[in-house]
C-alpha cells in the first residue's frame, strides 16, 4: 500500500538545539499510528510540523508520494490534515456550535441554524454538549470534545491527536475509540498520541517511539508490551516504579490540617464533610461532575460556597472564609490546577519568571524592590530541584513539553512553603518519566509532614499514592477506604451506584 503521508529526515532545530532530528516516518490510509515518547522526546513538535505549525529545518514531507510545503494550519487543513492539539484551541467568548463551525461559515448564517446543525452532529457523535454553552463555562472534558467534534466536521484524511483521551471519563473514551474505528473503516488515518500506554496498545496498528528527538523503533502493536514500550521510551524499565507493587504501608495521621463541614456550592457540591491530615496523602477519586474539584477550589479560595447555609471549612482549626485565593496563600494553602494552561501560569513569560511570580504572591507587599539577579536565582533554583528541562535557558513556558510546564505550575506552589498541597490531576498530559518525578515528589512531601491531597480520575495512581482514599460522588464524599484493602472494583462501584 502507497504511504499517504510520509516523512524523510525531518528536523527542527531551536537555536543550535535540535528539538527533532532526522526523523523518518510513515502512515498508510485507515492506519491508526500510535507515536510514543517521554515529555520533551519531539512527538508535539513532529505532528505540528505536519499541521503547518512549525516549520521544519530540513527534511522532506510528502503526501500521496508527492512533496508539499505546509506554511499554515489553513494549508494542511485545505491538504486533508486535522490536528487537535493537547491545549484546546477554542474562542472561550464563542459559543459551541460558533467554534464548531468558525472557518467553514457560510456567507449568510442563522444562528438557530447553526445551533441545530451543531446539535445533531455532536449527537451522532454521542458528545452530549449544549451547542449554545459559551466554550469559558465549559470544564476541560467538553473542552475535549468540541476539539475532537471539529476535526471529524473537517472530513481530513488525516488527524492528528495529541492527547484526545486526557480529560474524558471511561464511557467518554469508549465513544472516542468507536469514533477511531468509524474513521479507520473510511480510509481516514490518524496519528495517536498518548501517555496512557494501555489506549495506545489497544487501539493502534503500529507504534513509534521517540527518545530525545531521534526515532527509536517503529513496529506493529503486536510487537509490544507495556514494559518494552516504557523500555523503549527511557532506557529503563519503571513498571514497579509507578504502579507495579501493591501499597502495603500507610502514613499515620498527624494533626488535622483541614477540615470541611457540611460545605455547600450551588448544584455543584452537596453538604460535603471531610477531613486532610499532616503527614499524609489523601486521595480523591470522583469521575467528571462528581464535585471533587470544586469542593478543593472552593478550600483554596478559587470558587465561592453558598452565602447562606455554605458550611464551613477549617484550617489548623480555625475557622476560614476566603474572598480571593491570596488569603489562602498566607494560611500556607496551595492548589495546583488540573489545566495549567487556562489556570497554571503565564504562557509567555520565561520558567524562572513564572516561578518568581510564586514567590512574589507568598512574599506580597513586603517586598518592594528586588534585584534580577535574585529572581533569576530563585528560578534557576527551582527548576533545577525538580529537574525543569527546557531547550535554552529563556525559553518561555508555552515552547515547553506538557511534563515540564507541570513541573513549572508544582514549582510555582512549592515556592511558598505550604502545609496543605492540593494536587488536582497531577500527571494528566505526563509521560512516564515526569510521572515517576511527580509521584516521588509527592511520597516526599507527605514525608517531611505535609498534609497533601491527590485528586485523580486514574485509580492506579490515587491508589498507589494514597493513605486514605476518599470517594467522590453527586457533590459530596460517599466512602472512605483503606489502600490495604480497597480494590478498583470497589472504589469505582463507589464512584458509580
Amino acid at each position: 500500500m502507497t504511504p499517504i503521508l510520509e516523512m524523510k529526515g525531518l528536523t527542527k532545530y531551536y537555536g543550535r538545539v535540535a528539538a527533532v532530528e532526522d526523523i523518518n516516518f510513515t502512515l498508510f490510509p485507515g492506519e491508526v499510528h500510535a507515536l510514543l515518547g517521554e515529555n520533551g522526546a519531539g512527538k508535539s513538535t513532529l505532528t505540528k510540523m505536519i499541521a503547518g505549525v512549525v516549520e521544519p529545518s530540513s527534511g522532506e514531507i510528502l503526501l500521496d508520494g508527492k512533496q508539499v510545503r505546509l506554511d499554515t494550519p489553513a494549508e494542511a487543513l485545505e491538504t486533508g490534515i486535522a490536528m487537535v492539539f493537547q491545549e484546546t484551541s477554542l474562542v472561550p467568548s464563542m459559543t459551541v456550535a460558533q467554534n464548531l463551525f468558525m472557518g467553514n461559515e457560510r456567507f449568510f448564517n442563522r444562528l438557530r441554524g447553526i445551533n441545530i446543525a451543531a446539535q445533531q452532529f455532536m449527537q451522532a457523535l454521542n458528545f452530549q454538549v449544549d451547542p449554545t454553552a459559551l466554550v469559558q463555562t465549559l470544564g476541560a472534558a467538553k473542552k475535549q470534545m468540541i476539539e475532537i467534534a471539529r476535526a471529524m466536521l473537517s472530513e481530513a484524511r488525516i488527524i492528528v491527536f495529541d492527547e484526545p483521551t486526557a480529560t474524558l471519563t471511561p464511557e467518554e473514551k469508549r465513544h472516542f475509540f468507536d469514533l477511531v474505528k468509524t474513521l479507520q473503516k473510511r480510509g481516514v488515518a490518524v496519528i495517536f498520541i498518548s501517555h496512557a500506554l494501555e489506549e495506545a496498545l489497544a487501539i493502534s496498528d503500529r507504534i513509534t517511539i521517540l527518545r530525545d528527538g531521534r526515532h527509536v523503533v517503529t513496529d506493529n502493536t503486536t510487537s509490544f508490551d507495556r514494559d518494552t514500550i516504557v523500555q523503549a521510551m527511557v532506557g529503563r524499565s519503571l513498571s514497579e516504579e509507578l504502579y507495579g507493587t501493591r501499597k502495603n504501608v500507610v502514613r499515620r495521621p498527624g494533626e488535622r490540617v483541614l477540615q470541611v463541614s457540611n460545605l455547600r456550592m450551588a448544584n455543584v457540591v452537596r453538604n460535603n464533610s471531610l477531613s486532610v491530615f499532616a503527614g499524609q496523602v489523601t486521595g480523591v477519586f470522583g469521575l467528571v461532575g462528581s464535585g471533587r474539584t470544586e469542593t478543593f477550589k472552593v478550600v483554596a479560595g478559587a470558587l465561592k460556597r453558598n452565602y447562606l447555609n455554605g458550611g464551613e471549612i477549617f484550617i489548623h482549626g480555625k475557622r476560614v472564609r476566603y474572598r480571593v485565593p491570596a488569603q489562602s496563600l498566607h494560611q500556607r494553602v496551595a492548589y495546583i490546577t488540573e489545566d495549567r494552561k487556562v489556570e497554571g501560569f503565564f504562557e509567555t513569560m520565561s520558567i524562572k519568571a513564572n516561578i518568581f511570580i510564586g514567590w512574589l504572591a507568598k512574599a506580597g507587599w513586603k517586598t518592594f524592590w528586588i534585584r534580577r539577579k535574585r529572581v533569576d536565582e530563585i528560578g534557576e533554583d527551582w527548576a533545577k530541584s525538580l529537574h525543569i528541562r527546557s531547550v535554552t535557558n529563556d525559553a518561555k513556558v508555552i515552547e515547553l513539553s506538557g511534563g515540564n510546564q507541570q513541573k513549572v505550575v508544582i514549582a510555582k506552589s512549592l515556592i511558598q512553603d505550604p502545609d496543605l498541597i492540593i494536587f488536582d490531576e497531577p500527571t494528566r498530559g505526563v509521560d512516564v518519566g515526569a510521572i515517576a518525578e511527580i509521584h516521588h515528589m509527592i511520597e516526599r512531601l507527605a514525608d517531611e509532614g505535609k498534609a497533601v491531597v491527590v485528586i485523580s480520575s486514574y485509580l492506579p495512581e490515587v491508589m498507589q499514592l494514597s493513605d486514605r482514599l476518599l470517594v467522590a460522588r453527586q457533590g459530596r464524599i460517599v466512602e472512605e477506604f483503606s489502600p490495604l484493602d480497597a480494590t478498583e472494583e470497589k472504589l469505582m462501584y463507589a464512584a458509580v451506584h
